[in-house]
């Protein structure tokens, strides 16, 4: 979002101040010259000179500090400066909506209030934030046990990014994906959403750019931003390990 700095208006321009106290300083050394060249036999007339050269060479020292330092003597600014555009949420918010139903965003989509680095993200209220900052809502709970470390899953999902664009799909891809759990096989965000789920489940998980993938020019992600995934658990499977003489392997049922 573009910002307009405004310059507050001078009375007048700043340089002519820099003439004018050079002027008055020129004035003060000629003055000082020339009672200074003039050698007076009056004590008290001599002295108020000695003075006045003095004080001139005071404020021609102070006047020389000022405009090196950039200091200098500014006129009273009449003008109004421009307070920063607030912060408008709802003209965010309607983009981010307009930009949804273009890439045919699901129903019940999160919006994302971006400005900068700054995201708000506005969901219903049927969602649910943990304590890492996984929000996620279930649409089907399902049954039996959640999956536990070393076991495998088969799931389906669907990715989209912020602006509800589809990214990713085991269903066009026309098979489920299997990853073992507490391998590090996905991002931290992915694992912790499908870990509470259960076998026919159903869940939208939205995870947040802490969460996500890292960020860098070696990776396939260049900035960092709230991914939204849609999974749907299938099975969950025990797995062990197998050795055959120098060959070793795991199987899960």
């Amino acid at each position: 979002m573009p910002m307009i700095l405004s310059t507050p208006r001078l009375s007048e321009p700043s340089f002519l101040s820099y003439a004018r106290v050079g002027i008055v300083s020129t004035q003060r050394k000629k003055t000082a010259i020339f009672c200074s060249s003039h050698r007076l036999k009056d004590n008290g007339l001599q002295s108020g000179c000695v003075l006045h050269r003095k004080e001139n060479l005071s404020r021609r020292f102070l006047l020389f500090v000022l405009v090196s330092s950039g200091l200098s003597p500014t006129l009273p600014s009449s003008g109004k400066t421009k307070s920063k555009n607030p912060y408008d949420e709802k003209r965010l918010l309607e983009q981010n909506k307009r930009r949804q139903k273009e890439n045919n965003a699901p129903e019940d989509f999160p919006n994302f209030i971006r400005e900068g680095f700054e995201v708000k993200v506005v969901t219903s209220e049927d969602y649910r934030k943990s304590d890492s900052g996984l929000i996620y809502r279930d649409y089907e709970v399902g049954k039996g046990d959640c999956p536990k470390a070393g076991q495998q899953v088969t799931f389906h999902y669907i990715g989209y990014n912020e602006s509800g664009r589809r990214i990713d799909s085991t269903y066009l891809q026309g098979a489920p994906a299997r990853i073992r759990m507490g391998t590090n096989a996905v991002v931290p965000g992915f694992e912790e959403g499908i870990r509470a789920m259960r076998p026919g489940g159903k869940r939208r998980i939205i995870i947040p750019p802490e969460l996500g993938p890292p960020v860098g020019p070696s990776t396939f992600f260049s900035s960092k931003q709230f991914e939204v995934f849609d999974i749907e658990l299938l099975s969950i499977q025990n797995c062990q390990r197998r050795t055959i003489a120098f060959y070793s392997d795991v199987v899960c049922n």
